[in-house]
């Protein structure tokens, strides 16, 4: 399975802005105001270690780089 490696991939470090969602509750997995490390991503979503110590995919629209 591709995703179990993607836990050893460093790509940067995003900052989450907000965790308001319209669908689907991600207040359980993302802290405003923390940072995350990026560990794949596409076009629409951010692959990011979470709260929960394991790989999430998100909507980009949730985070900005921290950078």
């Amino acid at each position: 399975m591709l995703h179990e490696t993607w836990e050893n991939n460093n790509l940067r470090t995003v900052k989450a802005v907000h965790t308001d969602a319209e669908k689907f509750k991600v207040s359980g997995m993302l802290t405003a105001g923390n940072e995350y490390t990026v560990v794949n991503e596409t076009e629409e979503y951010i692959f990011v270690k979470d709260d929960s110590g394991k790989v999430g995919g998100y909507f980009k629209t949730y985070f900005e780089d921290a950078g």
